[in-house]
């Protein structure tokens, strides 16, 4: 009889003492992860902060006024053009040559400008994403302190894992709290 009782208790201690924390991998301490690694989603800590949601807002923004100004700037163009076109009756082949030249020359001047502005909004993209992950890292060492965790990886890089070593939801939230909008971080165009 004692050696069933002390195999009951055996399972009970098991089950609800220290082997109940490695049945769940060790990972429950009152709603912090504990874990040696930790993982987040960097496209995710970026695109659901409020940060990274007003950046997309901004180049969004950008954007149409870009492809706006694309639109104005291509109807001047051709409107341009149909005029020069119907001007080479009546010039003389060396002046209408030196017309178009110059013309191309504004599109070719033009087309560099508008990449250039397009170039830049996607390079703001990348800048800002940085700038977030800069700033995070203290945020990240607190929750890797909390949690034990030696060690905070990309979980691209990452080929197996728990979902409850993933801390991005928890590193949003935060970010969001510190940082709010992140104009701190890295403030709106003006």
């Amino acid at each position: 009889m004692r050696q069933i009782a002390s195999a009951a208790l055996g399972a009970f201690l098991w089950l609800t003492g220290p082997g109940a924390a490695q049945h769940d991998g060790g990972l429950s301490n009152l709603g912090v992860v504990q874990s040696v690694i930790l993982t987040i989603s960097p496209d995710r800590l970026y695109s659901e902060s409020r940060f990274g949601q007003r950046i997309a807002r901004e180049i969004e923004e950008e954007s149409r006024q870009v492809a706006s100004e694309n639109r104005r700037i291509e109807g001047e163009l051709l409107a341009e053009e149909r005029e020069l076109t119907e001007l080479r009756q009546t010039l003389a082949p060396a002046e209408f040559r030196a017309r178009a030249d110059a013309f191309d020359e504004k599109v070719q001047q033009l087309r560099r400008t508008q990449d250039e502005k397009a170039r830049s909004l996607g390079q703001r993209n990348e800048e800002a994403r940085r700038a977030l992950l800069n700033a995070a890292q203290p945020v990240l060492l607190d929750l890797m302190l909390e949690s034990g965790a030696v060690a905070v990886l990309d979980r691209r890089a990452v080929l197996l894992s728990v979902d409850t070593v993933d801390i991005t939801a928890k590193a949003v939230e935060r970010i969001d709290a510190e940082f709010g909008e992140g104009e701190t971080i890295l403030p709106a165009p003006r």
